[in-house]
Formats: C-alpha cells, structure tokens, sequence
C-alpha cells in the first residue's frame, strides 16, 4: 500500500472510531442545522479533527480542503497536495440510525486524484484507491459491473434536499431513469454509492448539486475499477463543478444520452 493511502487508512479509521463511539448514544447528540435539511453534529467536527491531526502529523505541510472547517490557511494554487475530507458522509442518516454513512478521504496532487479511501464504519468495508494502482475492497481488487444495458442495470441517485429550487429537473430525471432501468435507489450517502459503483453493488450514479468531498474519493474508486466518471455530458470536469455522473463504460454512455439534456 503506498505510503500516503497507508496515512489516508490511518485517519479514516480515527475518524470512524469517533463515530462508532457516538453510534451507541444517537439521542444525546447535539444537531445544528447548517441550512434545511443540511445537518451538522458534534461528531462530524471531532471526527474531522481527528482526522485531519492524523494526516498533519504525517504531512504538516499539505493542504486541507474539509467539509466542516473548510479549506485550511494554506490552500493555494502554489500547494501541490490537498487533502479533500468528508469525516460523516451521510449524517442525516447517521442521527436517524440508519447505517448508510461513511468516512471519506482523498488526495489531490498537481490537481489530479490520486489517493482515495472510503470507509464504511458499519459494515467494517474499506474501499481504497491509489491512480494507476486499481482499486480495492478489503484489500481484495474490485471491477465495475459487466451489465452493459440499461434496463437490467440498478442505479444509485441523490435527490435535491437542500436547495429545492432543482427538485422538478430532478422529477423529470427520475421519470426519465424509471423507465429505462432495472432500479433506482437513493441511499443518502454520495461517497458510498461512488464506492458501491466500483464494486459493483451498483451499476450506475447520477447527482447534481454534490461538493468535492463528496466525490473526490469515490470517483478515483471508480475509475481504478475500470468505470468511467464525468458530469452530465459526459465530461471530466466535475469534482469542483457538483455534477456527476459514474458507471460502467457502457452505463455511462448511456447515462449521459439520457441525462445530458439536464446539463
């Protein structure tokens, strides 16, 4: 394992340790809603923290891009590695009990993914990514799925919760990809499905509205699992623009015939 990812594991599990501690006393913690519908608790903060003191320890010069603290004082065009941080992706889930959450870390150099680590604390999966190196579930290698048509294949979504002002574009997405594939599922949690993509749990992913860390990670998963990732035309700027689109090569082409009119 490279070194980075190895550091990249190390903080992933610190963070989720935070989190299984609080797992067992859901009622007791604080919940401030950030905006509708947008929740933040005491335990993604001291996850991050936890983190992020792991991986400054390791690399005190890098930069930190986190959901919770935001980008860190010396994120600039200059800094060459950024470490992008979801401590709880999925926390509406995570306070409501519902065990689809996860930790996410990924790092970028000279602007490109190249290390990646989705953890999944309740199943004990540790999905990890290392470019040019392929991708991995317990550390056993993993691939997209084959399923090469769209009416067999089961796609993951996320729906607009926050800002509602998208929710018709989005009904007339899901009208259009209710039709044409076997399934849709919305989980809740972006960084997962991207991991499920790559092992093939699902066989497609469409969201808009997403932040970087919500798919800097999951998105190195899926290309190091011979999948493809854009946004809705099919292009490869996406991580900072929020639309994103992942599968199977052939999935993904299909998606984008259908979801490009969206773009």
């Amino acid at each position: 394992m490279h070194p980075m990812l190895n550091t990249a594991v190390k903080a992933a599990r610190r963070g989720a340790s935070v989190i299984n501690r609080a797992s067992f006393d859901i009622d007791r913690l604080k919940v401030t809603e950030k905006q509708q519908n947008d929740f933040v608790t005491e335990v993604d903060r001291a996850a991050e923290q936890a983190i992020i003191e792991v991986l400054q320890t390791a690399y005190p010069d890098h930069a930190i891009l986190a959901e919770e603290s935001g980008p860190s004082a010396n994120l600039h065009d200059e800094n060459e590695n950024v470490w992008i941080i979801d401590p709880l992706d999925g926390t509406t889930n995570f306070i409501h009990g519902f065990p689809q959450y996860c930790v996410s870390i990924a790092l970028q150099q000279r602007g490109q993914i190249t290390q990646a680590v989705v953890y999944d604390p309740t199943r004990n999966d540790l999905f990890t990514a290392t470019k040019g190196g392929g991708a991995f579930l317990n550390e056993k290698r993993i691939r997209v799925a084959k399923r090469d048509k769209m009416a067999e294949a089961l796609i993951g979504t996320g729906f607009p919760y926050r800002d509602m002002q998208g929710l018709d574009e989005y009904i007339n997405m899901f009208r259009v990809m209710t039709q044409k594939c076997a399934g849709l599922r919305r989980p809740g949690a972006a960084a997962l499905d991207l991991a499920y993509v790559a092992c093939g749990r699902l066989d497609g992913f469409f969201e808009k509205g997403l932040q970087p860390w919500d798919v800097a990670a999951g998105s190195l998963l899926v290309t190091e699992a011979g999948g493809i990732v854009g946004d809705f035309k099919g292009e490869s700027e996406y991580i900072y623009k929020g639309d994103v689109l992942a599968g199977s090569p052939r999935i993904f082409g299909q998606l984008v015939a259908l979801l490009s009119p969206y773009a």
